[in-house]
């Protein structure tokens, strides 16, 4: 099982979601805490860190296995997240 750690900037973008968009993000990263490379999910070519889909949203984020982590650094809307 890997811990979960947000970074402060994806701290920010959760506050800013909608309750729907919220719990539907956050179901997402619960996801992430049993299986950090799920199905669906890419690994970015510009920058070190993989993306995950959660409906018009991307979870941006860095996996540690050695510490069995995964850091969340942006929770943006698709047309924003990669800016």
């Amino acid at each position: 099982m890997y811990k979960i750690l947000l970074m402060p900037s994806a701290g920010k973008d959760l506050d800013n979601l909608e309750q729907r968009i919220f719990l539907q993000v956050n179901k997402r990263l619960s996801e992430l805490a049993s299986n950090p490379r799920p199905q669906g999910c890419q690994k970015l070519t510009n920058e070190e860190g993989y993306r995950f889909r959660s409906g018009d949203y991307r979870i941006l984020y860095r996996i540690d296995d050695s510490s069995k982590a995964v850091y969340i650094y942006r929770i943006k809307h698709r047309k924003n997240a990669y800016r």
